[in-house]
């Protein structure tokens, strides 16, 4: 047994701290076998989210034409909005010229504070209209690509690809 300590003493490959026979670049035995379980409980969870969304699918669509059916009135209803949108910025684009014709009226005198207004609400207006169609545009594909995945997952499953898959887990 080693005697007492004194400050200053120093020992080298004392190993007390870890406890009789550990190495102390050695990974705890039991780490390794909890980030295993762990894996597979997310896995678990996975194949479980999985198999929700694969049923949720199989129940919502009764054939490959009811999915594109779904495809045609959510394009249809972003199409609306984006002509909405669009007669939108159109008429405040038509309002902004008639701004810019009264503001000419007031070139060597102070505009009206009703009129400043005016015109920097219209211009916000046509911003927040024109952020609003890009955003309607990009949805188009955004319904595409989600409709594309689906009609894709529905024939893997009704195909009897992933059947076997699923049932296995």
């Amino acid at each position: 047994m080693p005697g007492p300590r004194h400050a200053g003493d120093e020992q080298v490959g004392d190993t007390d701290t870890q406890g009789p026979g550990r190495n102390p670049l050695e990974p705890r035995a039991g780490a390794g076998a909890r980030g295993r379980a762990q894996e597979k409980i997310e896995d678990e969870e996975r194949s479980k989210e999985e198999r929700r969304k694969n049923l949720a699918l199989l129940n919502t669509y009764s054939s490959e034409k009811d999915i594109d059916d779904a495809r045609a009135r959510a394009l249809k209803e972003a199409q609306l909005a984006i002509e909405d949108t669009e007669k939108r910025i159109a008429g405040a684009q038509k309002r902004h010229k008639e701004l810019e014709t009264e503001k000419e009226f007031f070139v060597k005198k102070p505009m009206p504070l009703k009129l400043k207004q005016d015109i920097t609400n219209n211009e916000i207006e046509i911003k927040n209209q024109t952020e609003l169609l890009d955003a309607k545009k990009k949805e188009i594909s955004t319904i595409n690509s989600k409709y594309d995945e689906d009609k894709r997952r529905y024939v893997e499953l009704t195909s009897g690809k992933a059947a076997p898959a699923a049932q296995k887990r």
